[in-house]
């Protein structure tokens, strides 16, 4: 990799907050940028210098009164990494699932041991949202009653969308809790290469099947869960797909947006007659699970 291969642009926040940085990431995420790192007072994200668009990102950054300004430096790729390495921190979920890096020491063991590669450090989704939705991947596996074909724990036996799948973490965790087959897709090259070899690392390889495209891929068959954890506009765009995609009985987990945001997605999804089945959120972020 040559040193100007990759660009950093650095976003200076005034005044500076975690909420808006998040913000911003989500927003940014939707230009080809594949990795961010928030050293205060400045979220800093990282792009193939080819995919740089100055004027693309000023649209964007023109929406936010807090951003004070921004500059494009070129990087070095092993920099890079080494950065968001650095800033990455192992997720724990309820004592039961841990999502870690190599680089990450002193981590527990929980029942569900979760390993990612970052490589290029493409996101392994917010925290929080992230979080959630495993959590509300447990709960469904718990909840899910005896006496069906549905018997045994977690989601055994089931098939599993994770839309949007990043490096793949919520496919992976469905994959341990026994789900029969698991579709991951993204959009993005890198994500889906990344989504690839962590399930191989992870050992599910056999049951994850990743894909780089949108959400017209899931039309090539039906799920009984389908996990999006992405920005509020793409889940708005899609969600009719969602519903097609979705066997009767079947259950929708959905985050990566904020409270706010909440009336709106469900107002959509009642109208394709989906029904509520759950709700939380955590610093400000929501998830949401609906049932067809």
């Amino acid at each position: 990799m040559n040193s100007f291969e990759y660009l950093e642009v650095s976003v200076r926040l005034a005044p500076f907050s975690e909420e808006g940085a998040e913000v911003l990431m989500a927003e940014l995420a939707e230009l080809p940028f594949d990795s961010f790192v928030t050293e205060e007072p400045f979220l800093k994200a990282y792009i193939q210098t080819s995919e740089y668009r100055p004027s693309d990102v000023k649209v964007v950054l023109s929406g936010y009164d807090f951003v004070a300004d921004f500059k494009a430096v070129p990087v070095q790729g092993q920099n890079w990494n080494k950065a968001w390495e650095d800033s990455f921190e192992p997720i724990v979920v309820d004592g039961i699932v841990t999502v870690k890096a190599k680089f990450n020491v002193d981590v527990p063991q929980t029942r569900y041991n979760i390993w990612i590669d970052p490589q290029m450090a493409f996101g392994t989704g917010y925290h929080h949202t992230t979080y959630m939705m495993m959590q509300r991947m447990l709960a469904l596996g718990a909840a899910r009653p005896s006496g069906s074909a549905s018997r045994s724990s977690g989601l055994r036996g089931l098939s599993v969308v994770d839309m949007g799948c990043g490096t793949a973490i919520l496919a992976i965790l469905a994959a341990k809790m026994g789900a029969r087959k698991v579709f991951a897709v993204d959009i993005d090259a890198v994500a889906a290469r990344s989504a690839w070899g962590n399930c191989r690392w992870n050992k599910v390889g056999s049951r994850v099947e990743t894909a780089c495209g949108d959400a017209s891929l899931l039309q090539m068959g039906t799920y009984d869960v389908l996990l999006a954890n992405i920005h509020r506009n793409i889940i708005l765009e899609d969600l009719p797909t969602y519903f097609r995609s979705l066997k009767r009985g079947g259950h929708l987990l959905l985050s990566g947006f904020y409270e706010a945001d909440i009336p709106s997605i469900t107002a959509a999804a009642l109208a394709l007659g989906l029904s509520p089945a759950g709700s939380s959120s955590r610093e400000g972020w929501a998830c949401l699970e609906f049932k067809k």
